[in-house]
């Protein structure tokens, strides 16, 4: 049996280019944007541009990448001003008449070029208390949860974020304010929050209160309207808003009893 003959990339200079037609491409460098020229090519993704560049070009080209097909996320930059995953962007689709512009995502240290420090990102992910903290429950009764009761569809309503921090550049409040969660832990939380076989809830909502947690989204939608998975963070801090309000009252009430009796 013959061996199948692989798929050449499409950052491959040996893949067909388009007659006469070149694409111009501005990237932010260390010091500065820097302009390269390459072949359009069918089906050309973003990722295909920068990868061409850095191959044939200048190998000093700094960015990061896993996947190529919109699993990991890793790949995110932002083009013509749009944080997005490039190996899922195609050029066709984004290129205007001074062809593209890229940068790396906003609000994240650059390291070099187009790679950005994602330290802080996850940093916010543990600070809202992002890993699942299991109960005491029997191993045997561990994942038995109805997969139509309302707990478990807001889980799912989420829970398929792979952190490629695509909102958290997109999101206006982190902008404004850096110390706040960010959209994509405050869905880690959410997620956590409906998930009946946690018992990490009552400090998991006091870390997502204040004014760095969910009371501080201003409810712009941006990082609904930017997300590659086509979640909504946003309603996912709206339950948040009212979770964490329900717990504050429940601890007046417990105060006042108290003070009461």
């Amino acid at each position: 049996m013959n061996a199948p003959v692989p798929t050449p990339s499409r950052a491959d200079p040996t893949v067909e280019a388009v007659p006469g037609e070149a694409l111009t491409v501005r990237i932010r460098r260390d010091d500065g944007f820097q302009t390269f020229t390459v072949a359009r090519r069918p089906a050309q993704t973003i990722l295909d541009v920068v990868t061409e560049i850095q191959r044939a070009q200048d190998p000093t080209l700094a960015y990061r990448f896993a996947c190529r097909v919109g699993m990991c996320g890793s790949c995110a930059m932002t083009v013509n001003g749009r944080p997005r995953w490039t190996c899922r962007t195609r050029v066709a689709a984004v290129a205007d008449d001074d062809g593209l512009t890229l940068e790396p995502l906003r609000n994240l240290p650059v390291i070099k070029d187009l790679a950005v420090d994602m330290e802080p990102f996850f940093a916010k992910w543990t600070a809202a208390h992002g890993a699942f903290e299991p109960g005491d429950a029997p191993p045997a009764d561990f994942a038995r949860v109805a997969p139509d009761s309302p707990a478990r569809r807001a889980v799912d309503a989420g829970i398929e974020c792979i952190n490629c921090g695509v909102c958290y550049a997109a999101c206006d409040v982190v902008t404004w304010n850096p110390d706040y969660l960010g959209p994509a832990a405050l869905n880690r939380a959410w997620t956590l929050v409906n998930d009946v076989r946690d018992r990490g809830q009552e400090a998991r909502l006091e870390a997502v209160s204040g004014d760095a947690g969910c009371q501080s989204c201003h409810t712009h939608m941006s990082c609904t309207e930017h997300c590659p998975k086509a979640l909504a963070p946003t309603f996912a801090i709206a339950g948040l808003k009212r979770s964490t309000a329900r717990s504050a009252l429940k601890r007046l009430g417990v105060r006042h009893f108290r003070r009461s009796a």
